[in-house]
């Protein structure tokens, strides 16, 4: 992870050059100034962006990070689509909060048990809307604090982790995000181990036939 300061009157967007899979960390950055990155950035940049208090991380995210994300979310959906739940994808999302101090761009997001609060709506405010309920995190590249900093800001109560080797899920308490063996959303399912078999089957059997696979196994445990 590399820190800079912006330079105030000399930085140009045209001069960050961010190499896949890795992320930039600039300090002392107002509200304003990341509105103004964010806006010149919006096209041309597929980057995710983090901001907690005055911090801003850009992330370029690696072809094998785009992979995961993808799979896990659409292990996600036809979990959800097997236990007859309705849900909304958001995907990368920018969700800002209301006092313009935190900002996050997730690699996925879903609003599952909020579904009907957003359904709709083509906008999001967050001074009226809730946070998406669940967050997908591919992250073994960064230090992940900052980002679980503006989740926990934004309020949004489960985060899932994966590293490229594990997928952990962290739940929001009294005292910020704690790690659990198993969902809050879904505390029948064994979330972590079995996310990760049928991941790595994509990887060899093929993204179908691991979904159908995976599919079937939700038929078998998944509580009537």
């Amino acid at each position: 992870m590399q820190t800079q300061t912006i330079p105030k009157t000399t930085f140009n967007l045209q001069q960050l050059d961010i190499p896949p899979g890795n992320a930039v960390r600039f300090r002392d950055i107002s509200w304003h100034e990341f509105e103004s990155i964010l806006a010149a950035m919006e096209d041309g940049y597929a980057v995710r962006f983090a901001y907690h208090e005055g911090t801003l991380e850009i992330k370029m995210p690696s072809p094998g990070h785009e992979d995961d994300k993808e799979i896990i979310g659409d292990l996600l959906k036809a979990l959800l689509e097997e236990c007859d739940r309705e849900f909304r994808s958001l995907g990368s999302t920018t969700f800002k909060s209301p006092n313009m101090t935190n900002a996050i761009e997730p690699d996925q997001c879903f609003y599952i048990t909020n579904e009907a609060a957003i359904r709709g709506k083509r906008q999001r405010d967050l001074s009226i809307d809730p946070p998406p309920d669940l967050a997908i995190e591919i992250d073994n590249t960064s230090d992940s604090r900052l980002r679980f900093n503006s989740y926990q800001a934004l309020g949004v109560g489960e985060v899932w982790r994966y590293d490229g080797t594990t997928i952990e899920i962290y739940l929001l308490g009294g005292a910020g995000y704690e790690k659990r063996d198993r969902s809050a959303i879904f505390p029948d399912i064994p979330i972590g181990d079995r996310f990760r078999e049928f991941l790595e089957q994509s990887r060899t059997l093929g993204r179908t036939k691991a979904l159908k696979a995976f599919r079937k196994w939700i038929g078998r445990c998944a509580p009537n």
